[in-house]
């Protein structure tokens, strides 16, 4: 937990109050039985009621007085570790957004939200019972031990003997625990992927009748956790028997012994019970500090898996200039090739080719070919292995990732939106976007009709991924969304597969009369979608086989003939 030491510096205070409070509630704890052994030795042994009673009272005080010192720790402890919890999320949310798409591929979504729910609760967990027992228990011990051999030095010696067995207890359960712990948080990071996975799939799942297998496939992978948990539960289940079994044991020899001195006259029987109470208090102390070496030991498991997040770096640097949108040349591709991480084949290579501003790129080619690929090396999704990448003018790395973004309208693949009403939706482009802006952008996209249909209109609300709406209409809003935002530059990737041609061309039409001056990158399967496009690059294997307008390649591709020639037909 070391690593996230830096989330706790502004909580100093009630690191160094709470656990001061805790010591107090402890010295009042050890104070009980002397006095207790006072009663029995002067109070009863005289049958004085009168400093019984005055005794009794003190006991109370002394009780009180521990209680509220308790509850003022435990509140610290709660107020300190639950404000680092919200920092360090916050801090992880903020880290993973900051990330590139190459570590974030790496990592993989469920192990992320695994991380900035799980783990940071189990951190918190850690710090909180940390503040609250970590000075409390081994001042108990101490403390008690002390008092102890003020009574007696010679049973003192019992301590001496049962101490380092139940620290090598912990030792070897905290050593053998951690690892478990570590991959206990792995299986649950399969099993929240498969639960996403399923939740996303549920429809092709029932489309293949797949219900049982995949139930089947999740029940594996919960008893696969179950069974680890159990091993790990089991080691932890070993300290508590064992530290009674010592402790009951070193008690047992304490009234052997006391019981012997007692006769001898060299203690009186207030001092054997006051002797036991502290004997006791060492025993519920080591039982706390064994469940806190367990609840530190999945923290620090937690923790570890926090840590690995924050200390990853962004492979991608953030530059400082602003896009000059008065540059006549829009995209510039020289020699650009690029790999995916840990993928063998380059997903594109030596691409070279150049568009104006205002004019259409189109994209074209096979399934796997490339196309999204290259779309994403122009909002800096992915930085180019080797080549350069220019953007109204300028490499792509030299931009500031939010000024560049802004200026370019994306419209992925698979439509996503987001639970609100459409009108939320559509100013992720622009907060301020007016109503009549919003509805422009809804004619363009060929969505006002549709929108104006509905109950509540543009404050109709949308489920989670837009569910209550069709695969048509999603992809309508998403194009709706991205117009909003008036971009210098828009990429339409693909986003026009689920239209029927006659609303395809009603939305190419629209583009081209209302959205003159703007940059367009349209990737597409259908040859008609591209066929005005000012340059198509014809792409195959992650390389480009063809560039030029829609006629100079019907002359001179042979892959854009077979792709124009088998829809046509």
């Amino acid at each position: 937990m070391q690593k996230l030491f830096r989330f706790l510096k502004p909580y100093k205070m009630e690191i160094i109050i709470g656990p001061f409070f805790k010591l107090l509630e402890a010295i009042f704890e050890l104070i009980v039985p002397a006095v207790m052994a006072d009663i029995i030795n002067y109070g009863i042994a005289r049958n004085d009621t009168a400093y019984i009673g005055r005794k009794c009272v003190l006991i109370v005080l002394l009780g009180v007085c521990g209680l509220c010192f308790a509850l003022t720790c435990q509140y610290l402890a709660a107020k300190c570790a639950f404000h680092y919890g919200a920092d360090l999320r916050l801090a992880l949310y903020r880290h993973i957004n900051s990330l590139s798409h190459t570590e974030l591929d790496r990592l993989g979504t469920s192990t992320l939200i695994n991380r900035i729910t799980n783990d940071v609760t189990a951190s918190q967990a850690g710090v909180n019972m940390f503040i609250r027992l970590a000075s409390r228990a081994p001042f108990l011990i101490g403390g008690a031990f002390v008092m102890a051999c003020i009574r007696d030095w010679q049973l003192s010696l019992v301590f001496l003997v049962i101490a380092p067995i139940v620290g090598y207890v912990l030792y070897a359960v905290m050593t053998k625990t951690i690892p478990l712990y570590t991959r206990n948080q792995k299986k649950l990071d399969d099993i929240a992927r498969h639960t996403g996975e399923t939740l996303d799939g549920t429809r092709v799942i029932r489309a293949f009748a797949r219900q049982k297998q995949e139930t089947d496939a999740f029940a594996d992978e919960c008893t696969d956790l179950e069974q680890s948990m159990i091993a790990a539960g089991r080691i932890s289940a070993i300290l508590n028997p064992v530290t009674f079994i010592v402790m009951n044991i070193g008690i047992a020899v304490v009234l052997w012994f006391g019981g012997i001195h007692i006769d001898t006259g060299r203690m009186s029987q207030g001092d054997l019970t006051a002797f036991t109470s502290y004997l006791t208090t060492i025993l519920l102390a080591m039982i706390q500090f064994a469940n806190l070496f367990q609840i530190l030991t999945k923290a620090q498991a937690a923790s570890l898996r926090v840590a690995q997040v924050l200390e990853t770096k962004p492979s991608m640097q953030d530059g400082t200039a602003e896009p000059d949108l008065s540059s006549q040349e829009a995209i510039c591709f020289e020699d650009v090739s690029f790999a995916y991480e840990g993928a063998g084949d380059a997903a594109l290579s030596h691409i070279s080719f150049t568009l104006q501003k205002g004019q259409t790129l189109g994209i074209i080619g096979s399934t796997g070919s490339g196309k999204s690929t290259l779309a994403s090396l122009l909002t800096r999704d992915y930085d180019a292995v080797s080549g350069e990448v220019r953007v109204f003018g300028q490499n792509v790395s030299t931009y500031r990732l939010k000024a560049l973004r802004r200026c370019i309208g994306v419209v992925p693949q698979k439509a996503v939106l987001f639970t609100g009403t459409i009108a939320e939706n559509l100013r992720w482009a622009d907060a301020d976007a007016t109503p009549e802006t919003m509805h422009d952008a809804l004619a363009i996209a060929q969505a006002a009709e549709f929108v104006e249909k509905l109950q509540h209109g543009l404050e109709t609300h949308l489920v989670q991924g837009g569910r209550n709406l069709s695969g048509g209409q999603k992809q309508r809003l998403t194009i709706a969304r991205a117009l909003t935002g008036k971009p210098a530059m828009l990429i339409l990737d693909d986003s026009m597969s689920a239209l029927d041609y006659a609303t395809d061309a009603a939305l190419r039409k629209a583009l081209a009369e209302r959205c003159k001056g703007i940059t367009t990158v349209v990737i597409s399967q259908r040859a008609t979608s591209l066929m005005h496009a000012d340059l198509i690059l014809v792409l195959e294997d992650g390389c480009c086989v063809g560039q030029g307008t829609h006629e100079q390649l019907l002359e001179s591709c042979e892959v854009y003939q077979e792709i124009y020639a088998s829809q046509m037909q």
